[in-house]
């Protein structure tokens, strides 16, 4: 049975990679994108639902199967850890309790390498918290991806990660699986591919895992 997928964060690096994967998918009959501009994407089957920074918990209208939550920042861009949180728990927790009450049923979120609400380093705590919201929502499938630094092509700069990407070009083989680069594009087909896969319950996959897909 064809069903109907949300992106939330389609314009970002996973994301985009997501909304592309969806769109040429025949498992899925309707695909909407949430973002704050108009998407360059044109598709029979895309919706893209425009909404401003602070509109994420207005969906009392919108309905999907499966939902791909693909948003996040860094606390360069977000300036604050506050703005940063708003951005990686605020908004997701807020997707996820919107679409589960409208019937989703399986949940895909982007984390990072490393989530642990119990970590003395911000980032990682607001991921590991995000993530136990998250599961606290009780979906039929929920399924947490924790990539490690994201290769591909960005729209904005970040100098730290691509000085990390020169490195890691060079002295990649030195490094572990679980903290190599990994493109974005397997985190993607990583979270299509779970979607489809009939998986009930909670889910976590490491950054090493998804180097396969």
């Amino acid at each position: 049975m064809a069903r109907i997928a949300l992106v939330a964060g389609a314009t970002g690096l996973i994301g985009n990679h997501v909304l592309e994967l969806l769109l040429a998918d025949t498992a899925y009959d309707k695909v909407i994108a949430l973002s704050r501009k108009p998407l360059v994407s044109k598709h029979a089957k895309l919706e893209n639902v425009l909404v401003n920074i602070d509109e994420w918990t207005k969906f009392s209208d919108l309905k999907a199967d499966d939902v791909f939550c693909c948003l996040g920042t860094t606390i360069k861009q977000a300036k604050t850890k506050a703005a940063f949180r708003k951005v990686d728990f605020e908004y997701p927790v807020e997707v996820a309790k919107a679409l589960k009450q409208n019937g989703a049923t399986t949940f895909l979120l982007v984390s990072a390498l490393g989530a642990d609400k119990t970590s003395r380093i911000f980032y990682n705590q607001v991921k590991g918290e995000v993530e136990a919201a998250v599961g606290e929502l009780v979906y039929n499938a929920t399924h947490i991806f924790r990539p490690s630094l994201l290769l591909g092509d960005r729209k904005e700069q970040r100098s730290g990660e691509d000085a990390a990407k020169v490195f890691y070009k060079i002295f990649g083989w030195l490094i572990p699986q679980k903290y190599k680069g990994i493109e974005a594009v397997k985190v993607a087909r990583a979270m299509v591919a779970e979607a489809k896969s009939g998986k009930q319950g909670m889910h976590v996959y490491e950054s090493a895992a998804l180097q396969k897909y």
